[in-house]
Formats: C-alpha cells, structure tokens, sequence
C-alpha cells in the first residue's frame, strides 16, 4: 500500500554503482558531445532506466552556470506568423540541445514587466518577437552576458542585437504593384504605429505612392488586432471617397479587412477593392482569400537567430549584429493584377517588376 511518502529522486552515484562505472562517466552519458565509449555508454542508459534515472538539469546549470534555456518573449499569438516562429524557434533551439521557455508580453509596451520574472529562470538568452526591451534593461542584459535578438524588429541599440526583413522595401513593392494595377485611391491599415516594423513599411509605401503623385492616402490604424482592423476598415470604406487599393500592414488584419468588405459593404475582391497584405502566413493561401501578400522569409529569420544567440553565448561577447533579410510578393487573388512583371517561381506567382 502506498504510504504517501514520495521516493527520493535517483542520484548519478547510484546509476555509477549500477552500471560499474564511474560518476564522471555518468556524467558524460547525459551530455551531448562529451566524449565517452559506445560500451560504458550503453552501460550507463540501461542501469539509468532500470533505476528510473532522469538528469537534474537544474543542478547541472548551478555546475557548468548554463541553464541551457532560451526565454523567448512574444507579445501575441493571435498572428498566426508567430506560432510558425515559435515552433521552428523550438525545432532549432532543441537541435543545439537548447530549450525554449515561453513569456507573454503586451504588444503595445516593452518587455520590461517580465524581464524579473525571466531572470530567475537563469537564461542564457533572450529572444523578443513583435517587442523589446528599455534601454537600460537591455544594458543590464549587456552587463550580465546575456544575448538579447529582436525578433521582426530592429534597433540601434549596441546591446541588442536584431533580426528583420526589409520592410521598407517590402511596402515600397506593393506600392508598385497596386500602381501597376492602375489604382487612383490609396489607403493603409497600420499596425502598432511606433513598431519598427509599421513605419518602415508604411515608409516605403508612401514615399513610392509620393514619388507617382500619390500623396493623400487614407489611414487607419488596427493595432495588429482583429476586432481593431474591422473598425478600422468600416471607418476606410464608409467614406465616399473610399480607396480602390488597400495595404494592410499584416495578414492577420488583412483577412479581417476582407471579411468586412466583402459581408458589410458588399464590395467584390479584387474587382471594386484590391488588398495586399504582409507576412505570407497559412490564411493568405487559403483560397476563401487569396491574399497577396509581401512574404517574410520565417525560417530563414529563424534560424539568423539562433546563430546570433549560439555565437554570442559560446563567445561570450556581447556585440549587437543586424541582419536584413529579403521577401517577396506572392500574387494570388486578393488584388488587381498588372499587366507585365508577374513571374512564376517554384510554383508562387511574385511580382517583379520590369519583369514580362
């Protein structure tokens, strides 16, 4: 009969016992790389799992003063682009025999809130998707030896590091895309309008807009939020000069920008308005949708983290790197199509101009 008293946890002396061997190769066993013989090792797995043996990893970070835990900081997962991220994040992490603890923040503010609570977990490192940290915590982290990467953000910040696609060229591509289309009225629907990522695209689809005579676009602001970029829409499409060409400032908004078109006003896709989104995420290959969309290469951006993060905590030395990565615009139904620069690649449609 159980007596409710728990059975202590196995030590490594007692897997060392049981297989004959000594504590230093249990050791071994249980840490990747080490170099130990294909005998003793297969001596210690099976006196381990005949004892019920697991490695304390806490302990072992109080020895070596690697906790091996990655603390990745994301302010939503509404954005179906995140989840993506957080399980290639996960895929690559575990490949360096690395874990991944997760922290939510708030989209609109910077991570400092959790940044206590992060620390007491002893990571030895930080990534923070769609937010960042104040310039003090980030020195902080600086002085600590803990590496900080931006995730879809940049910074100029020394201590943190960043990486991101060119944004700025992604929003001037699809202000030439809709001009090609032969649209008059433009409008745009912003994310978090001090993000990095907003104004850098917002910038490049302006000042293309500009550079063609297009200075008065409409603009509303949907917060990367759902319930937000429907108000946002109802307020652009109400008005009796309506645009003809919308960008939306991620997918996630884009689809709800299109739901409220087609169902509230009644309005035809691509044929009465044209939408363009950004990040290629699962909704805009669905065919209900079709959204054309500026793409983000995710694994990419994924794994130029990781190797950020690798390289600065075998190092060491904090010193921040940036690195800009290229998308591309994946043409599918969402939008007026132009009459030249459409190109196929590997089975997508993207818009390249000057292309025939």
């Amino acid at each position: 009969m159980d007596s409710g008293v728990k059975r202590p946890g196995v030590t490594s002396s007692e897997v060392a016992r049981r297989a004959g061997v000594s504590q230093s190769a249990v050791s071994r066993t249980f840490t990747p790389g080490a170099s130990i013989s294909p005998k003793t090792r297969a001596k210690v797995l099976a006196a381990a799992k005949e004892l019920g043996y697991r490695p304390n990893a806490i302990a072992r970070s109080l020895i070596t003063n690697r906790s091996r835990i990655i603390a990745v900081v994301m302010a939503y997962l509404e954005n179906l682009f995140y989840p993506d991220v957080l399980e290639e994040l996960g895929r690559l992490l575990a490949a360096q025999n690395y874990r991944l603890l997760l922290f939510t923040g708030l989209k609109d503010r910077d991570s400092d809130p959790v940044f206590d609570q992060l620390m007491q977990y002893r990571v030895d490192g930080i990534i923070l998707a769609s937010t960042s940290l104040s310039s003090e915590l980030s020195e902080e982290c600086a002085a600590a030896g803990i590496p900080v990467v931006l995730f879809n953000r940049t910074t100029e910040r020394d201590a943190v590091s960043s990486v991101t696609t060119r944004n700025r060229e992604g929003g001037r591509r699809v202000a030439e895309f809709l001009l090609a289309g032969g649209h008059r009225r433009f409008g745009y629907i912003a994310g978090i309008e001090n993000s990095s990522t907003n104004r850098d695209r917002f910038g490049g689809y302006a000042e293309a807009l500009a550079e063609a005579g297009h200075t008065d676009i409409v603009v509303e602001t949907g917060n990367y939020s759902r319930a937000e970029a429907e108000a946002a829409a109802r307020a652009m499409l109400a008005r009796p000069d309506r645009p003809d060409a919308l960008f939306v400032a991620n997918d996630h908004m884009a689809v709800a920008v299109m739901d409220v078109a087609r169902y509230e006003f009644g309005l035809a896709i691509p044929q009465d308005l044209s939408i363009v989104g950004y990040d290629d995420v699962g909704p805009a290959r669905w065919t209900a949708y079709g959204i054309t969309s500026m793409s983000q290469p995710m694994k990419r951006m994924v794994e130029a983290t990781v190797d950020i993060l690798m390289k600065q905590i075998a190092s060491g030395e904090i010193e921040a790197e940036h690195r800009i990565l290229s998308g591309e615009l994946v043409v599918r139904t969402s939008a007026r199509l132009p009459a030249s620069g459409i190109v196929e690649i590997d089975g997508r449609r993207i818009y390249k101009p000057g292309k025939s």
